[in-house]
């Protein structure tokens, strides 16, 4: 456990996730003894938007994004989507997502996939929330939905070019980012990392998955989320506290409009 930084907002977790069956009340109660401050829990399909508006409703620190992933698109009937809407007027409920489009494994045919991912675009707009994109090798159809929509939110997890980030920034979206701009080889998400301006940065740890090096390869938590700030501050000339610093102030306007 990283103790001696402070104020650790982590925008995108999943602790509803099963890997964190054996200790989840303990870690959470010692996440927030020690420097996390926030974390926002993102759900993938209505199952897991209500296990994170359960542990919203445990922990006093603990905010939640209700959502469909595109993993599970085609699983998605009317009357889930009926409850999804429910649940975005939980008042710890503080986006949509994560939502998106996901090329890579295309579990759900990607037709549906669009037309789901459409649908969640149109809900943002509809409940003035923010968004939490998922983008895996989808940039293009991805870009062309935001740039239809120009929803408030992040693409999580950002993985495409500089280039692209200056396309989402340029329609008032923000780029989180986490434990892939730590790893070996790294060069396009540290590039990104030097050229988001300090205003739309934020940082998380898609936990329990992309633990930062020299974690790598084991359960993620919100205490790592300090190495990753590290290599950030190291290619933009400061410090990993003020990068905690300003990434928790992004994160307080992006979703609770403070």
């Amino acid at each position: 456990m990283l103790t001696e930084y402070r104020n650790i907002f982590d925008s995108h977790a999943h602790y509803d996730d099963e890997k964190f069956d054996d200790d989840r009340e303990n870690l959470l109660t010692s996440l927030f003894d020690n420097g996390v401050c926030a974390i926002v829990n993102c759900g993938s399909d209505l199952k897991s938007s209500k296990r994170s508006m359960a542990l919203s409703e445990k922990y006093e620190n603990i905010y939640f994004a209700a959502g469909v992933h595109p993993h599970e698109a085609d699983e998605m009937g009317e009357s889930d989507f009926d409850e999804i809407r429910e649940l975005l007027k939980h008042p710890k409920c503080v986006a949509i997502g994560e939502i998106g489009l996901d090329y890579h494994y295309d579990f759900s045919p990607r037709d549906i996939q669009k037309q789901v991912f459409e649908y969640q675009l149109k809900l943002a707009k509809e409940f003035d929330m923010p968004v939490v994109i998922h983008d895996r090798e989808a940039h293009q159809d991805t870009w062309e939905l935001l740039k239809k929509y120009q929803p408030k939110g992040v693409v999580h997890c950002f993985s495409g070019s500089v280039e692209m980030a200056r396309d989402i920034l340029s329609i008032g979206m923000h780029i989180g980012l986490g434990g892939a701009v730590t790893f070996k080889n790294a060069k396009t998400p540290v590039a990104v990392a030097a050229a988001v301006p300090s205003e739309r940065l934020l940082i998380e740890t898609d936990c329990p998955y992309m633990a930062p090096v020299p974690h790598r390869g084991t359960r993620n938590d919100s205490s790592l989320i300090p190495c990753t700030a590290e290599v950030i501050a190291s290619v933009r000339g400061t410090t990993a506290q003020e990068i905690l610093n300003l990434t928790a102030e992004n994160a307080k306007k992006l979703f609770f409009n403070k």
